[in-house]
């Protein structure tokens, strides 16, 4: 994503040097303290790499590989990131292809699994100590770290998984019970 981000900026700035300059009247100036003047067009395309970088955070980052799974960035957190063997409050979403496996974004509760405990496919047992509060990301988990050359069979009201299936994978830390900011204030460390 920053190389896009750059890729952009660079367009923007490439944008604003065929515009024609500014004059010192014209409401397209930008307020800046008195000491700084204003800022022109052809300025403000020069410094828009700098003035784009904090809106990063707030859109699809990058794509990562941890663990052999790959990682798409939607929403960075700022939370904490939690422990091995610490309890996770998460909501997700897992399809094989167009089959919906499970699906609990709509659901008034999260689903709470303990980091590490092996409760969740591989890849996302792999990617869970590596997210903060916050975070949401989409994983593509290969059929090692998935269900394997097996598969799943059908059961009640869960779809069968074919072996060797690519499993792609929408998770949001929720949140980390027993290290929400409020109960700390509250209680004390």
């Amino acid at each position: 994503m920053l190389v896009q981000l750059f890729v952009f900026a660079g367009m923007l700035v490439q944008a604003c040097s065929l515009l024609p300059p500014t004059p010192p009247s014209s409401s397209a100036i930008l307020a800046l303290p008195a000491h700084a003047g204003g800022l022109s067009r052809r300025s403000f395309g020069a410094l828009a790499p700098a003035l784009l970088l904090p809106l990063a955070g707030s859109r699809p980052v990058s794509a990562q590989e941890i663990g052999g799974v790959t990682v798409d960035v939607v929403t960075s957190g700022s939370g904490p990131k939690p422990t091995r063997g610490e309890l996770a409050a998460i909501r997700f979403r897992a399809k094989n292809g167009d089959t919906v496996i499970d699906d609990i974004f709509g659901t008034p509760e999260p689903m709470y699994t303990r980091v590490g405990s092996g409760g969740m496919l591989k890849g996302v047992e792999q990617v869970l100590p590596e997210m903060r509060v916050g975070d949401r990301w989409k994983l593509s988990i290969p059929p090692e770290l998935a269900f394997g050359a097996k598969g799943r069979p059908a059961s009640a009201g869960k779809p069968r998984i074919n072996g060797d299936a690519k499993i792609d994978f929408e998770v949001e830390m929720v949140g980390l019970p027993g290290r929400e900011e409020e109960l700390i204030n509250i209680m004390g460390d």
